[in-house]
């Protein structure tokens, strides 16, 4: 007999990932996502790393997360402290890395519980 109930809750987990392409839960974006543990991937429409502005990350300031783990892209690109103002005045904390290293940290640090935010750019 199991006395322990199985848990319900399903959470977004990055199960396959690519240059091209990111899969959460088996379904592919070929587009940047942006994704947290729990609810629905938002679309983020940024394509190029160059493009991004401070107004880029109010998604991520509605969603209110600990941590942002950013994925700059095929190549690791560090962003401008201005760019990030809205989320540094939140305290949000914030780490960038390239977009693969991005997918592996966010599914570690999900999987610990964490209050994440998976922020993955993939360039076009």
């Amino acid at each position: 007999m199991k006395l322990q109930p199985d848990p319900k809750q399903s959470f977004n987990t990055v199960t396959r990932y690519d240059s091209q392409y990111i899969e959460i839960n088996e379904q592919r974006f070929e587009n940047s996502i942006i994704v947290m543990p729990e609810g629905e991937v938002s679309p983020w429409n940024v394509n190029h790393f160059t493009q991004l502005e401070q107004s880029d990350f109010n998604l991520i300031l509605e969603k209110k997360p600990a941590l942002v783990i950013f994925g700059s892209g095929e190549r690791l690109h560090f962003l401008q402290p201005a760019i990030l103002q809205g989320l540094i005045q939140a305290k949000i904390g914030f780490e960038t890395m390239d977009t693969q290293a991005a997918c592996r940290t966010y599914n570690i640090l999900m999987g610990e519980g964490r209050l994440v935010l998976g922020a993955f750019l993939i360039e076009k």
